[in-house]
């Protein structure tokens, strides 16, 4: 209990660090401009999580991919035009990427209510905090300000997003290239520990692993055959989809952690985290200490909401997500 203990406070340090190190954005930013905004985007998510309590890991992702990708700025929100295919189009997000109704739904709410104050990167922040807390995750406090980008081109998307198949070293230099360490790499990898996935992000771990292989020896021979059973080799259905965590699906747990050790690991990049001593030894004390896991999340999560953010007079604040005003 002491370890705990001590391991919550340096966690809560670690938070008030990081929002002293960016100092334009700040907790309570709409205090005085539109203080119902948080309040009106929980309960536009609540109400969505309540319905479908997949979109809780849509949103997750949604945040994850709008601020690997030119920052946090709403760009992952922008639609497609007939001149330029924007990042939500891009075959790493689509069809996978879910949630941007919701977005949308807080966005006219809090148009209705402030007018052209609230920015869409900041909904999405927001939605991702509550997204966590309602299913089972810790809340913390959102640091806001951003404003919206102008920009959104899919082919961003594959040089910033790290991929189902990367190993170790890939997904630790791209983490790195976003201000994130090795060990917050590892921790907001458990986002996994919700959602579903698409039978094409992991079929060739079952089907075509490499030259002598069809199956991944690292992946467990009995799960192994239960995803066969539903994504088929011979099939071409893109709507096939597994959960990211067969046992507590829809729980943000540290039962994904515990799945890695059992070579339960879904994707090549979450299976990998075992490859290395200093990786596996923190997959090892997240699986036995969910409660830590939660609190290092969270730390994390206001991290990387703070990558390459647009603020002050930068940018917009667009009056429609999918629009550029």
């Amino acid at each position: 209990m002491e370890l705990t203990r001590v391991a919550f406070s340096v966690v809560l340090c670690l938070i008030v660090t990081i929002g002293r190190l960016e100092a334009q954005l700040q907790v309570g930013f709409y205090a005085r401009t539109c203080p119902q905004a948080e309040n009106i985007v929980r309960e536009e998510v609540r109400k969505a999580v309540f319905s479908n309590v997949g979109l809780a890991a849509g949103l997750v992702r949604l945040h994850f991919h709008d601020c690997f990708v030119r920052g946090c700025d709403g760009s992952v929100l922008i639609d497609s035009t007939p001149g330029n295919t924007a990042e939500k189009d891009s075959p790493i997000n689509n069809p996978s990427l879910r949630g941007f109704e919701v977005i949308d739904s807080a966005k006219s709410r809090l148009e209705s209510t402030c007018p052209g104050v609230v920015s869409c990167a900041d909904i999405v922040a927001f939605a991702a905090r509550d997204s966590a807390a309602l299913t089972g995750g810790m809340s913390y406090r959102v640091e806001a300000g951003r404003r919206d980008g102008t920009v959104s081109l899919a082919s961003d998307t594959f040089s910033n997003l790290p991929g189902p198949t990367f190993n170790l070293d890939q997904l630790t230099q791209s983490f790195a290239n976003k201000g994130l360490s090795q060990d917050e790499m590892v921790t907001l990898s458990g986002a996994h520990t919700i959602g579903r996935s698409h039978c094409t992000s992991f079929s060739s771990r079952l089907y075509s692993f490499n030259t002598t292989l069809d199956l991944d020896p690292t992946l467990d021979s009995a799960y192994a055959t239960q995803l066969e059973q539903i994504c088929p080799d011979s099939s071409n259905d893109t709507s096939l989809v597994v959960p990211m965590d067969p046992s507590t699906p829809n729980l943000l747990d540290a039962s994904y952690y515990a799945n890695i050790l059992a070579n339960r690991g879904l994707f090549t990049s979450d299976q990998t985290l075992m490859s290395n001593a200093s990786t596996a030894q923190q997959v090892r004390q997240n699986a036995f200490n969910g409660f830590l896991w939660k609190l290092k999340f969270a730390a994390a999560m206001v991290k990387m909401g703070q990558i390459e953010v647009l603020t002050g007079s930068s940018g917009e604040i667009r009056l429609n997500c999918s629009v550029v005003n």
